[in-house]
């Protein structure tokens, strides 16, 4: 009884071990249906720079107008949450007052306590990008 034991044992174990040896093929195979479906990569991180550099696009800066029309467009076409619409006047005029410098500071910052968040929610906007919107606006609004 307790050979029949042992036997079943070792060939288990024995059957067990086989079954891990892969070749090389499987293991690739393996790999690559559990690899990551991306990568998060920081900037500056010099380990992944060209990612950084393809989801920078290539590092040309954006448009005023086209940040305008991927974030910025939601809120002020609509003056939601009390953002000044693109083109009036009146909504622009006591921002205007303080100065461009306070914009550039709000639109890349945020405004505490009000809809207005960091870059409007472009995270992957450069500050460059955001003044440049900024700047759209204004001179669209004057």
């Amino acid at each position: 009884m307790i050979r029949t034991i042992l036997f079943t044992l070792a060939a288990t174990v024995a059957l067990g071990a086989a079954a891990v040896e892969l070749t090389d093929a499987q293991r690739a195979e393996i790999e690559a249906r559990i690899a990551p479906v991306g990568e998060s990569c920081l900037q500056g991180d010099s380990s992944c720079g060209a990612a950084v550099a393809a989801a920078a696009g290539g590092g040309e800066a954006r448009s005023g107008e086209a940040v305008y029309n991927a974030a910025c467009m939601a809120c002020h076409t609509t003056g939601a949450a009390g953002a000044p619409k693109l083109g009036d006047v009146a909504d622009w005029s006591g921002r205007l007052a303080k100065g461009m410098d306070i914009l550039y500071d709000h639109g890349i910052n945020g405004i505490p306590g009000t809809g207005m968040i960091a870059k409007g929610g472009c995270m992957n906007c450069s500050d460059e990008e955001v003044i440049a919107a900024v700047d759209y606006m204004v001179e669209s609004s004057q």
